[in-house]
């Protein structure tokens, strides 16, 4: 049995080497992206002043005129001293408008196309790929790198008391084989209590019955649903009445300094008006998502797991809205953000300390004589 588990661990690692490498890699570099990007980045931030932040719809055509479509999709306001942020997306395009909320000055106009951290995603998602063909690759070589964490274990466990210690720790003092196997060996068990939690998220992220199997089992059975806006009744329509106004004023005062306060704006004649209150910016599972009728401004409810507050939804939903903060370790602040580098620079190593033990075996099995011909010299 273990030697059919040692040839599958060892061709399944050969097999998605390269894309483990590649997602371990850029994991490392994005799990300080909100730390590196408040150092980089200035035009993030702005002197704080006493008088109001300009309302959404000032802020909304100052970032318009920024844009390549001329239309910002929401704003956000990331909290006291922190520069608002006019946002556009499609499919093709992502673009950034940095403004400062209390005079309107424009900061700074991003393409986050050719954004460095965004560069690196599209690595770490998509292996730089078209989206229909890296997809599929990189969430399959996860699929597998989770296999490979279990029976890892299972040939890592001791088979006697005498193999116990050497379990534990890499004995340096040995040749360079022996060296490298116990990197692979000792470092792998280390970093599988983390990496595990890292490659479940990403499954969730990759897999749609990941996802499903991961909120059935959380939920005690029930099956997940998709998120889907609510719908805004346009009978009631009221020209020139700006309800996404009205709505910010109400929640800014509700809205700590420190939180973050977005909003997003109705643009079809059926869609609705969307708050989002983060209460610990620079992770995204504390937030509540509120939307509203753009004519009426009364209360609507969507579908799925990104509705209401996060402190009363179920804990199916508080896991679904907690999976990206998870899977980069942010939930757990600076000290798992650690974790998470640390794992994902480890799962990184895996591929190529696994390619020298198979290379080894590789030229030792060339080399061993066959039937009494001596190896040449």
């Amino acid at each position: 049995m273990l030697k059919g588990l040692r040839f599958a661990h060892r061709w399944l690692g050969l097999l998605s080497g390269l894309v483990v490498f590649i997602l371990g890699i850029t994991g490392c570099i994005l799990a300080f992206e909100t730390e590196i990007r408040g150092f980089t980045e200035p035009f993030r931030n702005v002197q704080a002043e006493a008088k109001p932040y300009l309302p959404p719809s000032v802020l909304k055509e100052l970032a318009g005129k920024q844009l390549a479509s001329g239309l910002a999709l929401g704003i956000e306001y990331p909290g006291e001293g922190k520069a608002a942020v006019g946002i556009y997306y499609d499919d093709s395009r992502y673009e950034l408008v940095f403004l400062n909320p209390y005079s309107g000055e424009v900061l700074k106009h991003k393409n986050m196309n050719r954004d460095f951290f965004r560069i690196i995603l599209d690595g770490h998602y998509y292996l730089w790929l078209p989206h229909a063909i890296g997809q599929p690759l990189a969430a399959s070589a996860t699929l597998i790198f989770l296999l490979l964490l279990i029976s890892g274990m299972v040939l890592w466990w001791p088979r006697n008391k005498g193999a116990v210690k050497q379990r534990f720790r890499i004995k340096w003092n040995t040749g360079w084989r022996r060296k490298n196997y116990d990197l692979h060996a000792v470092l792998g068990f280390y970093m599988s209590w983390v990496a595990i939690f890292i490659v479940i998220t990403g499954l969730v992220f990759g897999f749609e019955w990941a996802a499903r199997t991961v909120y059935w089992i959380s939920s005690g059975g029930k099956t997940m649903v998709e998120h889907q806006h609510p719908l805004s009744d346009t009978t009631k329509a009221v020209p020139g009445y700006n309800m996404a106004d009205r709505l910010w004023e109400q929640y800014r005062r509700q809205t700590g300094k420190k939180e973050s306060l977005a909003v997003y704006f109705a643009h079809l004649p059926s869609d609705p008006h969307e708050i989002i209150i983060n209460h610990s910016p620079g992770t995204y599972y504390n937030s509540d998502f509120f939307h509203f009728d753009q004519y009426t401004g009364q209360p609507l409810k969507a579908a799925g797991s990104w509705d209401g507050r996060f402190a009363e939804a179920n804990t199916a939903d508080k896991i679904a809205r907690m999976n990206y903060d998870i899977h980069t370790g942010a939930i757990w602040g600076l000290g798992g953000k650690l974790l998470a580098f640390f794992a994902s620079l480890l799962a990184a190593s895996m591929p190529v300390t696994g390619f020298l033990l198979w290379r080894g075996r590789q030229r030792k099995e060339r080399r061993t004589p066959v039937q009494g011909v001596p190896v040449p010299a």
